[in-house]
C-alpha cells in the first residue's frame, strides 16, 4: 500500500447538495427553504430548544435529582489502605499525605473493602469517619478508634 494510492470507502464521502441550480435539481428557487418566514431568511436564527414563546419542554418538566456541593470535600478510603500505612494513628493529614484522598478534602470516609490483617489507631476527632462495617472489621483486627 502505498499513501498516494489510498482512497476513502466508496459511498463514505458524499457530494454537498447543490442549492438554486433549476427546477430539474429539486432544490431549485427556494433552494429547499420553502417560503417565508424566519428560517428562510439569510441569518435566520432560534435557540435550540425554542417552541417559538411556548413554554419549552425543558423548563416544563420537574427539576428532579440533587447534587451535593459537599461531595468534592468528601473523599472514600477503604480498609485495605490503612493497612498500607507504617503509622501510629491514622488521622487525616497522614492520609493526604501518603495520596489516598486528594488535598482539599475535609473529611475522609472509610468504607469495608479489603482486609484489615494489623491493628492501627484511627483518630477520628481529625475528620475520618468509619461505617459500621469497617468499624467493626477494625476493632476485629484489634485496633481502636481514638475521639
Amino acid at each position: 500500500m502505498r499513501l498516494n494510492t489510498i482512497k476513502p470507502a466508496s459511498g463514505s464521502k458524499t457530494s454537498p447538495k447543490r442549492l438554486g441550480r433549476g427546477i430539474g435539481s429539486g432544490l431549485g428557487k427556494t433552494s429547499g427553504r420553502g417560503h417565508k418566514g424566519q428560517h428562510a431568511r439569510a441569518g435566520g436564527y432560534h435557540k435550540v430548544g425554542f417552541e417559538g414563546g411556548q413554554m419549552p419542554l425543558q423548563r416544563r418538566l420537574p427539576k428532579i435529582g440533587f447534587k451535593s456541593h459537599m461531595a468534592r470535600f468528601v473523599a472514600e478510603v477503604g480498609l485495605a489502605h490503612l493497612a498500607k500505612l507504617d503509622v501510629e494513628v491514622i488521622d487525616l493529614s497522614v492520609l493526604i499525605a501518603a495520596g489516598f484522598v486528594p488535598s482539599h478534602t475535609k473529611k475522609a470516609k472509610v468504607m469495608l473493602s479489603g482486609k484489615l490483617e494489623k491493628a492501627v489507631k484511627v483518630n477520628a476527632a481529625s475528620g475520618v469517619v468509619l461505617t459500621k462495617g469497617a468499624k467493626a472489621a477494625l476493632e476485629a483486627a484489634g485496633g481502636s478508634i481514638v475521639e
